[in-house]
């Protein structure tokens, strides 16, 4: 019963636009580098685990490095978004998958969010990457999955 309210109120969540017929959740993107301050950051972070615990949606960070990209994406399991669903897909060793308190959540995206740009090069000994690395929420059914 409780559970079904709860689905219920998730329901109606999903249904809710801003004024300009956006979801809440849809301007929740950014590139990495990016010239944002570390507050702002952690601002966007915080805003997007509140949409992953109300809202039918995922975030997905996607890291590009020359001749490689891996794909993390996080789900809230539970209504009270204290445990995700992290997947990972690295293009060389396929998906993995875990379950991870929003703690290490929190703190994954915004130490994802504000690296510099050389540290991917610098990480894998290679030039620098084609395309910046970027991180979007977008709904869950959109995700790629294995």
């Amino acid at each position: 019963m409780a559970s079904e309210r709860r689905s219920k109120t998730r329901a109606g969540h999903q249904a809710a636009t801003t004024p300009d017929g956006q979801a809440p959740w849809a301007d929740l993107e950014m590139t990495v580098p990016t010239d944002r301050d570390h507050a702002s950051v952690v601002a966007l972070v915080e805003c997007a685990l509140v949409e992953l615990t109300h809202e039918a949606v995922g975030a997905v960070f996607v890291s590009r490095q020359v001749g490689r990209s891996t794909r993390t994406q996080y789900v809230a399991c539970d209504d009270v978004g204290e445990q995700f669903q992290k997947r990972h897909f690295d293009d060389r060793l396929g998906w993995h998958e875990t379950t991870v308190p929003r703690r290490t959540v929190r703190d994954e995206l915004i130490t994802q969010l504000t690296r510099s740009p050389s540290t991917p090069a610098k990480r894998s000994g290679e030039g620098a990457a084609s395309e910046p690395d970027t991180f979007v929420v977008k709904p869950v059914r959109e995700l790629r999955t294995p």
